[in-house]
């Protein structure tokens, strides 16, 4: 049971602006140019609102308004409020990927924290991966923090349908090639995808993250669904400011919070809301930073029969303000917690408990948040399937694949790399049917580099003017949220390392049985064996800069994809004064 410490007592800040020493002066003393008076540095807490806000991250557009109204609630607090601009990796501008770039912002985050005066940090996030770096970035660090996201876009509408971000993008674009819909129309379409600020209106990454956020205990209840205009999403920025005061005062800490229940009821919320399979690689690398044993077959074993009852683009029909208005995540909670699937006592940072926070709340609106006999699949956790093609696993997400395909045994049809699918996949001689399985090789977190969001490859134009929407991929690449598809991810070892998906080649039957959680290369042992010792790495290595670190420390996506150096490795929060 957490024990609140004493207050008052001297914190962290003091090292830097208590005293009458040089070091102390020459610390206050600069700070004083801002126009701060000599009395705000007596000892209350200094908050640091760590901000991704950029202009090139449009998710986190408005994030410099919404840091106003946290300011507005530590100050209320009687905290020290300052806002530190980090790290912003955006999934629709980075290249060759915005996870490449997820370590480096968690490191950068890590460092930021702990060089500077900080007693607690408002950890102020959107974008897919911003979310999950500065919760790592915090947990390594284990300074009181909390999460405030900017909230999901408003829906967006074309010709009368609903237009999920992401999810119609696919859509539109596979309709373009299938010859459903004029390049003209697409174009039309895009101006109505994005209409106001805020993150992906589907449960996409974004969403889900933030929702993982909420269900780990990290942010305040309510805080994942309310849009980023909604004027209620400046109350919530309003209220963290004032919470993360007391936080430090109480010295509640992400170690405290983040525990292993709490991964276990972030798993099974994951697959309640038919969230995306990124979060099964943001939360393995979020555990090992606070040093929690998370496993793929944790992921298996506490979501296996959890049903998907969330009905929300890619999985359902709805998007993220219709959730809202349904009663948002805390809905979802207190079903997980009525089912006997939530540790009820897990604690959050309003320092209640999890089923303190929703035993009381309301659903709204059952067609958006399902009663448990009408969910959209009743097993909708993320699947681990395992077999000689992926000794170490690979996952996928059956609330968003195609039921009849979960059984399937098809001929390869093989892409060497994400260059080789582009050159061959629109050509009318590529020797594939709606039968055959498409394999890509060499995208995972050592050979795109950085585990791209391109495991949902496109299907060719000669299957789609069949009018076949769907097809089993595999690959060792990583899929957005937005995506659907009975699309296999992150197989592992990935080929870059020659794990088996490397020497798959083209016509042999591949098989995969959901259902038995099986991923299998239809050739025998020698053979395999033979093909593993001939095999040659394709991908150029980096030679300098982070991609080269990158390259010689990530980990396999079965473990998250963190950094060798930094998993599990909490250090002091308190460095030497070089003055």
């Amino acid at each position: 049971m957490f024990k609140k410490a004493e207050w008052p007592r001297k914190l962290r800040s003091q090292e830097w602006y208590g005293g009458t020493s040089r070091d102390v002066i020459y610390h206050r003393g600069w700070m004083k140019n801002q126009g701060y008076p000599h009395d705000l540095f007596d000892g209350r807490p200094v908050i640091g609102i760590l901000n991704t806000w950029s202009d090139m991250t449009p998710c986190n557009g408005h994030l410099r308004e919404l840091a106003e109204k946290v300011k507005a609630g530590i100050w209320e607090a009687g905290g020290f409020p300052m806002e530190v601009p980090v790290f912003s990796a955006s999934e629709n501008t980075f290249r060759p990927t915005a996870m490449m770039y997820r370590n480096l912002a968690a490191l950068a985050v890590e460092e930021a924290i702990r060089g500077q005066p900080m007693d607690g940090c408002v950890l102020l996030v959107g974008c897919d991966k911003t979310t999950p770096s500065l919760i790592m970035g915090a947990a390594s660090v284990d300074l009181p923090s909390i999460v405030v996201t900017g909230g999901p876009m408003l829906n967006g509408y074309f010709r009368g349908e609903r237009v999920g971000s992401g999810t119609h993008l696919w859509k539109f674009s596979e309709m373009v090639k299938a010859g459903e819909m004029t390049q003209e129309e697409f174009l039309e379409a895009e101006a109505s995808m994005s209409r106001s600020s805020g993150t992906c209106n589907t449960m996409g990454t974004a969403s889900t993250m933030a929702s993982m956020a909420e269900a780990l205990g990290m942010a305040l209840s309510g805080n994942a669904a309310i849009p980023g205009v909604d004027s209620r999403r400046k109350v919530m920025a309003q209220l963290t400011g004032r919470r993360i005061v007391q936080m430090v005062k109480d010295d509640l800490k992400p170690s405290d919070i983040m525990t292993k229940q709490a991964f276990e009821n972030a798993i099974r919320t994951n697959a309640a809301i038919g969230g995306s399979t990124n979060a099964v690689i943001h939360l393995l690398a979020m555990a090992g930073r606070v040093g929690i044993d998370l496993t793929l077959d944790d992921w298996d074993r506490c979501g296996r029969d959890v049903p998907t009852i969330v009905n929300l683009m890619p999985s359902g029909k709805y998007l993220m303000e219709e959730f809202f208005y349904a009663g948002g995540l805390p809905v979802v909670l207190k079903r997980l917690g009525e089912a006997g699937l939530l540790h009820r006592d897990a604690l959050t940072v309003s320092g209640e408990t999890m089923w303190d926070e929703v035993k009381d709340v309301v659903n709204w609106n059952e067609d958006v948040i399902l009663p448990a006999e009408k969910a959209l699949t009743q097993s909708g956790g993320i699947v681990v399937l395992r077999g000689n093609l992926a000794p170490k696993g690979a996952v996928l997400k059956p609330s968003a694949a195609s039921p009849h395909l979960l059984t399937h045994r098809g001929r390869a049809v093989v892409f060497e790399d994400i260059d080789d699918y582009k050159a061959k996949i629109n050509d009318d001689n590529l020797d594939i049917d709606e039968t055959c399985i498409m394999v890509m090789k060499n995208c995972g977190p050592k050979g795109y580099p950085g585990m791209a969001e391109v495991g949902n490859m496109g299907l060719p134009p000669k299957v789609l003017k069949k009018g076949i929407t769907d097809m089993v991929r595999i690959s060792d690449a990583r899929m957005s949220g937005t995506a659907y598809g009975t699309v296999v991810l992150h197989t592992s070892p990935e080929a870059a390392v020659g794990g088996p998906l490397a020497v798959v080649k083209n016509g042999d039957m591949i098989e995969i049985d959901v259902p038995n959680r099986r991923l299998h290369l239809d050739i025998s042992e020698e053979e395999l064996s033979q093909r593993l010792v001939a095999w040659q790495p394709q991908h150029d290595l980096p030679t300098s800069g982070y991609a080269w670190l990158h390259q010689q420390h990530v980990q396999g996506a079965d473990t998250g994809a963190d950094l060798d150096f930094l998993k599990g490795c909490r250090g002091s929060a308190v460095g030497k004064d070089s003055h």
